[in-house]
Formats: C-alpha cells, structure tokens, sequence
C-alpha cells in the first residue's frame, strides 16, 4: 500500500519544484505529520452537550502538551501545530553543528517552566544524522521531561539517523513521512527562501 504522503513527497525533492511549490507541499507534509504526532498524546474521555441539546460522548487532550522546535528548519512546523492547537505552548532549541566533525552543542534553550510536567511534541523536520535531535533531547531530558514524554516529528530521517537516535532513546517515539537514504538537507534555504 502506497503512503498518501508519496505524491507530496515527490513533488518536495523534484529538482523543479519552485519555492511556492516547495513550500505548499511542505506544509502539506508537516500537517500529516502533526496531525498523526498528535494522534499519540494522552486524551480522556469527555461529554459535551450538542447545539441540539444531546449528549455526544467524546475525547479531550490532557492539559499539559507543549512543542519544542529545533531552530531553524523546525521553526517550519511550529504554524502547522498552531494549525491544530491554537493556544499551545512553543519552546526553542538552537544546536549548531560543526560543518566537519558534525558534532552538536546547544546554544540557546527557551521552554515554559513546567515542561518537566508536560508532553512534548519536539519538531524538527530533517533529520540526516541525529546528532541535533539527540543533543536536543539531551537538553529536554535535563530539564526533567522523561523520554516517554517526547514524541519527535520529522518529515525526512535518514537509516542512520534513526538509528542513533532510536539507539540513544529507546523509548521516545518517532513520527517521519520518509525514511530514506538521503536527506534534503536544503530544506530550510529553500522553505525560507534563503536559497
């Protein structure tokens, strides 16, 4: 069965595909992702009285759900969870990387203070060794939030990238469209359009 991401994700790396274009799809992407990344946090169940004045039996998040985004490209998806969740809580995490060892250091980390209490939804869509997301969960992790509290939201996740980080975090979920061997690392150039 074919993955109703495939169309997007191929108009996304056609090497043609200009910016709006580029950025339509990948928007796209980043609500499915979301939207399923969403699916996984804790919900209980709830009733509400209809317009009509019947009972409708439903479901409600558990307060206490936050995203993280990893500065830069991750800043992408922060619209597409406020697409979903208007009021929610959006904290920063900048890595750098260094441009010959790879190796990731933290530089800035901005949460709401009682993140240790809550879910986070940690967002960073392109993922090609790890190294940034697993410095990034790091600096969650030391801020008291557990690993089963931290769902990561990719788009793009090389083999080994997963890898390193399901290695590192065993028990943190992860959602990604793709897993494949090369990862369009220009995507934030271009969904800015600072290519």
């Amino acid at each position: 069965q074919q993955s109703p991401c495939r169309p997007s994700l191929t108009l996304f790396n056609f090497r043609n595909t200009t910016r709006s274009d580029f950025k339509f799809y990948a928007d796209r992407l980043i609500r499915l992702v979301i939207e399923e990344s969403l699916n996984q946090l804790p919900y209980s169940d709830c009733s509400v009285v209809t317009p009509t004045g019947a009972i409708y039996d439903g479901l409600k998040y558990r307060s206490g759900n936050c995203g993280v985004s990893i500065v830069r490209s991750g800043e992408a998806m922060e619209q597409g969870l406020r697409d979903c969740c208007r009021s929610i809580r959006i904290g920063k995490i900048l890595v750098e990387s260094d441009a010959e060892t790879h190796a990731a250091r933290v530089v800035y980390a901005r949460f709401p203070d009682d993140i240790a209490r809550r879910q986070v939804l940690l967002m960073y869509p392109i993922m090609a060794t790890g190294n940034t997301v697993i410095q990034a969960v790091n600096v969650l992790r030391d801020h008291g939030v557990p690993e089963t509290a931290i769902i990561l939201s990719n788009l793009f996740c090389t083999p080994v990238a997963a890898r390193m980080v399901v290695s590192a975090f065993p028990d943190m979920k992860i959602l990604t469209s793709e897993l494949h061997s090369t990862a369009p690392n220009h995507f934030g150039q271009k969904y800015f359009g600072t290519d």
